[in-house]
């Protein structure tokens, strides 16, 4: 963005210019150019700097926003219109969000599995292949799968690496759980209980900041997988914010409060499910070994 003048009060050209920095933060140079680390408090109220200053905060909600729908169109491996991606694209925030995601689109020619470059209404999506080979589809609809689906997920990660791609949104490199074998009349998972943490406030912040709601005592992640929602619940406690607050089992529930048995939870809500509870365990108090002299 190119610089602006700032006016006094009196309509003068007051030296100082300002415009929107890359970083999202509002700059300001003085009359002999020299860049400033911060905006002058004299200027701070100048409607100019409080127009730009506005600017940066509504193109971080909007960036933020890209980021969560595709995290969400990620998540559910939801069918995308490659129309809307080809007009959203030109859109700065949307592009940053869905570069370099891993899509599958089938333009009637099979289906074929690669990074998304770019998109363009009348050249359609930009994809390369693991061959190498950049192709450009043309499909109706674009999948964005869920890591835990890529059947070739090592490849795809090892590939990328040599593709120098950059993921706004956890895809590749998100941490996944395969579900196990033998698993049959079992409803709960144990391995992240008896995590102590020395208030329930502290994991209640823990939650906050690693963005999982919680209910009723539970750290609650919702999976929309086989047409059905499945929420992962994790017990955390629901005694006193000021108390201590020790960790229980995880288990998943339809929406309406049926537990589910571990045995019919689908990859994509087990995998979830595992990585909000190893999110959370990871913040508890861990004990220091005492070492004998």
């Amino acid at each position: 963005m190119s610089w602006l003048d700032v006016r006094s009060q009196s309509g003068h050209a007051s030296g100082y210019q300002v415009r929107l920095g890359e970083n999202g933060r509002v700059q300001c140079r003085n009359g002999k150019g020299k860049l400033l680390s911060s905006v002058p408090a004299s200027l701070k109220d100048d409607p100019g700097v409080v127009q730009l200053r506005q600017l940066a905060e509504w193109l971080a909600r909007h960036r933020a926003e890209c980021l969560a729908a595709v995290d969400g169109w990620m998540v559910r491996s939801l069918p995308v219109p490659a129309a809307l991606i080809a007009e959203v694209w030109a859109d700065a925030a949307w592009a940053e969000a869905l570069r370099d995601l891993v899509v599958t689109a089938d333009d009637g020619t099979g289906a074929e599995t690669g990074f998304l470059r770019d998109a363009d209404p009348e050249r359609g999506l930009g994809v390369v292949t693991l061959d190498g080979d950049t192709r450009r589809l043309k499909p109706e609809v674009v999948s964005i799968p869920h890591p835990v689906l890529l059947e070739d997920l090592e490849e795809l990660r090892e590939f990328g690496a040599e593709l120098g791609v950059e993921q706004k949104v956890q895809q590749l490199f998100r941490q996944t759980h395969t579900r196990p074998a033998g698993l049959a009349g079992k409803t709960s998972v144990d391995d992240f209980a008896g995590g102590k943490f020395e208030q329930l406030n502290h994991a209640l912040s823990r939650c906050r900041t690693l963005g999982y709601p919680v209910r009723g005592g539970d750290a609650v992640y919702a999976a929309f997988e086989d047409g059905r929602v499945v929420e992962a619940r994790y017990w955390l406690g629901s005694d006193y914010p000021e108390g201590e607050a020790w960790t229980g089992d995880l288990r998943w529930a339809l929406a309406d409060g049926t537990a589910l048995p571990l045995a019919d939870v689908g990859p994509v809500a087990w995998s979830e499910g595992m990585r909000m509870a190893a999110a959370i365990h990871a913040g508890r108090v861990v004990e220091e070994a005492v070492v004998a002299p």
